[in-house]
């Protein structure tokens, strides 16, 4: 694609919020706000928050955007069930970047650099109230000089200073490795922050996929991405983006305290050694929009990261299943328990030991640690459907799986400290030879279809008949009549088998 056919608003952050007003997925705050009263105002809302007015500068900056998957569904343009699956058939399409000048790229319209950059003067609130400082969260790009390929993450950044600020770098990753390596040459590690990326742009940092990820947002925008080089280093970034903060960590290591911080699962972090980012530039459209970040709290389900770690984890699921499972239904991670700790899956059986052989699969090979797996007939969506099916259909002495002295994720409070934890994988479907028995039939109101005689006593002729197909055979719509004629039939052979079927002998 040539420069000229670029739109460079389609992904673009305001547009999209925007575009939220008319579906009722943001809320719009015109009032005067303090930077103090953020957090409380975002914490467990349902909706995106915008607010156009913070602060004695009147700053401008929006939060929760991908803290719904009805919103995340919206960035990709198909139903909140199928974000995943549309994930799965982007991810194979060819990436396109178009490389854009300084004079071309929206991001670049304002320069800061020298002695006027300033960290605080952005729009960074406290998001917790044990937090160490005030907080943002922002997509990372450095380029690994091992390999010569771009990646990205999404990292939370500590005020430090004006120019200075904590980056945790604790958790494994690919940043964490490409930084070990450097600060073990004694070198600088050159990273930008993109702060305000359309959703998608999001979603793509959140993947580790051995690619240059550049290309990932290509792939996943489904769309050609304008790039622009960095002004104080090669780092390329998305040019159509709201900000970019450049700079580098320094080459001393984990030497800084950062934290503590509410983490994503919704417990505190403590306070931990970690590098130090210094800022040698900030450049931003002219009218840039800030973006914030939900992370923790006792409501998971609306918080950007659960969301953003529930998509990850589902995707990885599909991807674990295809060797395996021959027919896979549906994947779903629910929110509320940080997106990442259990998956949902529903399959439909081709032979016995498949959902076990599913279980053990996503046990071993993604992060999770419950994983369920229900028959096609249950919603794995619905959380009634799910107890339901927990209460009926699982024995624990026979369904329930156990893998221990495994690697878990060093957040879980649970762990309380050790390296290794257990995984539990529940078995939800029906044993194959039981699954055909009538019994085992969730109840449905009656549809009343069948074929239609003229009279009971044809209609039994033909052969046993439930109740419904007796109202049906005969084009009843009250059912009470039926009573009283077969009622009349019982001296005359009426019989019902096993299965409640009323026949003559």
């Amino acid at each position: 694609m040539s420069k000229t056919n670029l739109d460079l608003d389609q992904f673009r952050l305001r547009r999209f919020i925007e575009s939220l007003s008319a579906v009722d997925e943001v809320d719009i705050h015109d009032e005067p706000c303090d930077f103090a009263d953020l957090a409380a105002i975002m914490q467990g809302n349902p909706k995106a928050v915008w607010f156009r007015n913070v602060g004695k500068d009147k700053q401008e900056l929006v939060g929760n955007v991908v803290a719904a998957r009805s919103r995340l569904a919206l960035a990709f343009g198909v139903e909140p069930r199928q974000v995943a699956l549309e994930m799965q058939r982007r991810l194979r399409l060819k990436p396109e970047i178009v490389e854009l000048t300084r004079e071309e790229a929206p991001i670049q319209q304002v320069v800061i650099t020298g002695d006027a950059l300033d960290l605080t003067q952005l729009p960074i609130h406290l998001q917790h109230a044990a937090d160490g400082a005030p907080y943002m969260a922002a997509v990372d790009f450095v380029i690994d000089p091992a390999t010569g390929l771009t990646n990205s993450g999404y990292r939370r950044l500590m005020l430090r200073g004006k120019r200075e600020a904590g980056v945790d770098l604790n958790a494994p990753s690919d940043l964490r490795a490409i930084y070990m390596a450097a600060s073990a040459r004694k070198e600088r590690l050159p990273i930008a922050f993109v702060v305000g990326g359309h959703p998608i742009d999001l979603v793509s940092s959140t993947m580790r996929v051995p690619v240059d990820e550049l290309g990932l947002v290509s792939s996943l925008r489904a769309a050609p991405l304008p790039v622009v080089k960095c002004l104080t280093s090669d780092i390329r970034v998305p040019a159509d983006a709201e900000m970019v903060i450049e700079g580098y960590l320094d080459e001393r290591g984990y030497v800084e305290k950062e934290g503590p911080y509410g983490e994503y699962l919704g417990y505190y972090g403590g306070v931990k050694m970690n590098p130090v980012f210094h800022v040698t530039a900030i450049t931003h459209r002219r009218d840039a929009l800030f973006l914030t970040a939900t992370i923790s709290g006792n409501r998971m389900d609306m918080t950007d990261t659960s969301n953003l770690e529930a998509l990850r984890a589902e995707l990885n699921v599909w991807e674990a299943l295809k060797p395996v499972v021959r027919e896979p239904v549906a994947v779903y991670a629910p929110v509320a328990s940080g997106g990442s700790m259990s998956v949902r899956i529903s399959l439909r059986q081709r032979y016995p030991g498949e959902a076990r052989t599913a279980l053990y699969t996503v046990l071993g090979s993604v992060g999770v640690k419950n994983a369920f797996v229900v028959d096609p007939d249950i919603d794995i969506f619905s959380n009634e459907q799910m107890e339901w099916a927990l209460g009926t259909r699982f024995q624990p002495d026979k369904d329930l799986i156990i893998v221990s002295g495994v690697r878990l994720s060093p957040l879980d409070p649970s762990l309380h400290g050790s390296p290794t934890g257990a995984k539990a994988g529940y078995d939800l479907t029906w044993p194959m030879a039981q699954a055909t028995k009538w019994e085992l039939t969730t109840p449905t109101p009656p549809t009343y279809e069948g074929a239609r005689f003229p009279t009971l006593r044809a209609a039994l002729e033909d052969g046993p008949k439930r109740f419904e197909a007796l109202m049906a055979a005969l084009g009843s719509r009250d059912g009470r009549e039926i009573v009283r004629q077969l009622d009349e039939l019982r001296d005359q052979g009426l019989e019902r088998d096993d299965q409640g079927r009323y026949f003559l002998k």
